[in-house]
């Protein structure tokens, strides 16, 4: 972090403020800015940002609050600080309240039950050992391309049952979701739009084809969407949302959980030789990953009555940002909380899936891809060498990383 960035975080009056700024993100040098507002106002109005007015809740407990309380903070309209465009309205579940959210969440489920990870298992760590065992010795390549995107993309083509020759098609239309302005992005909304519908072309044709399958055989996501009561019926952007979401939370969240533990490992060389020692940590190491990435930087809700917190009053109608990224480093609730800890004591403990009814529902199979990856790494390599600083993607919402470049070294 510059001295840059930690100067300007303390030397402007905290009104001004405002930690939506995308460069923040892409700079990495948003972490002066949470903490002097986790320290002196950990509930926050920002008045005037690209994102319009905004409050930000920046402490653990206080997310907590506002994450289980869908009584009074509703998250109708969108989950990201961003509002969506008028003219292109793609709601989803997780942008909506009880009872509509459980019944479609309930309707997709199925496919990350327990006995469905059961079976997923042997099918990530067959591909996991593919990737890696394909990855070049002693020259340096992208593992954001060659490892997090691939890996991920194959998953996500297995829970959708998705034509596994086209699966790089999921990554596009991820990253064109996540690349709105509306996030911090600079697509422009035009090219987005084209995509998208591209997207919603593609998979109305696989769930008309998905209409004619025996959901008691086949438990993908576009079959148990296509059978379901609450997701048959859907409008085709409420169809489209549903899938971005789907999309973005197999894709983006795991994918960047991926690289931030090689680029944490390395930022940490005695917790990488802690490892090398004692792979057995490998399942208190991931959720400390998930944790120390924090791959969703915020959910955002809307105040449905004036609520005091803080002292502060939030008035009906206001926006209401947790900053998961903020409370993740926490040092009240968690020890140490700027560090990369592979042993902690409680690694769970942590925002990044959020809290309460919206929780992931992909939380346990996020946390299978990244320890049987790091499982078979350690069997293969004894270095995975970051050769530079990440290039991380400009966006207030998803923490994430276009290119690390690294360097294997075999055992």
């Amino acid at each position: 972090m510059s001295e840059a960035s930690n100067m300007d975080a303390y030397d402007i009056p905290i009104e001004d403020i405002d930690v939506s700024d995308p460069q923040l993100f892409k700079n990495d040098s948003c972490w002066p800015y949470f903490q002097r507002l986790r320290d002196e106002a950990p509930v926050h109005y920002c008045a005037d940002s690209d994102f319009g007015p905004y409050w930000s809740i920046t402490r653990f407990h206080d997310i907590m609050q506002v994450d289980k309380n869908h009584h009074d903070f509703s998250s109708m309209g969108g989950v990201s600080i961003g509002n969506r465009s008028p003219d292109f309205e793609a709601p989803n579940f997780i942008s909506m309240d009880p009872p509509v959210h459980a019944d479609q969440r309930k309707a997709v489920t199925g496919v990350v039950a327990p006995m469905n990870l059961a079976k997923l298992e042997a099918v990530i760590r067959e591909r996991v050992i593919r990737i890696i065992e394909n990855l070049p010795e002693n020259e340096e390549f992208n593992w954001v391309e060659k490892v997090s995107i691939e890996l991920t993309t194959q998953m996500l083509a297995t829970i959708f049952d998705f034509p596994f020759a086209e699966r790089r098609k999921l990554t596009d239309w991820s990253d064109l979701a996540t690349s709105s302005t509306a996030l911090g992005g600079v697509l422009p909304d035009e090219v987005r739009r084209e995509g998208l519908m591209e997207c919603l072309e593609y998979f109305t044709e696989l769930r008309n084809e998905r209409l004619k399958w025996d959901p008691r055989e086949h438990n993908d996501l576009i079959t148990l969407m296509a059978h379901s009561p609450a997701t048959n019926q859907l409008e085709p952007m409420e169809y489209l949302g549903n899938l971005l979401l789907l999309i973005i939370g197999g894709n983006d969240t795991t994918r960047n959980s991926i690289s931030g533990g090689v680029y944490a490992l390395n930022l940490f060389p005695a917790q990488y030789q802690k490892l090398c020692q004692g792979p057995e940590l490998v399942p208190t190491m991931v959720p400390e990953i998930i944790r120390w990435q924090t791959p969703l930087t915020h959910m955002r809700r809307i105040a449905k009555r004036d609520v005091e917190m803080q002292g502060k009053m939030i008035k009906q109608g206001d926006k209401v940002v947790m900053w998961y990224l903020s409370g993740n480093r926490d040092e009240s609730v968690i020890e140490d909380a700027q560090q990369f800890v592979i042993d902690r004591q409680n690694p769970r403990r942590h925002l990044s899936f959020g809290y309460g009814i919206h929780r992931c529902m992909g939380n346990r199979l996020a946390e299978m891809q990244l320890r049987v990856l790091w499982e078979e790494l350690l069997k293969r390599f004894q270095m995975i060498e970051l050769l530079g600083e990440p290039e991380r993607v400009s966006s207030n919402f998803i923490r994430g990383y276009s290119h690390m470049p690294v360097r294997v070294r075999r055992l």
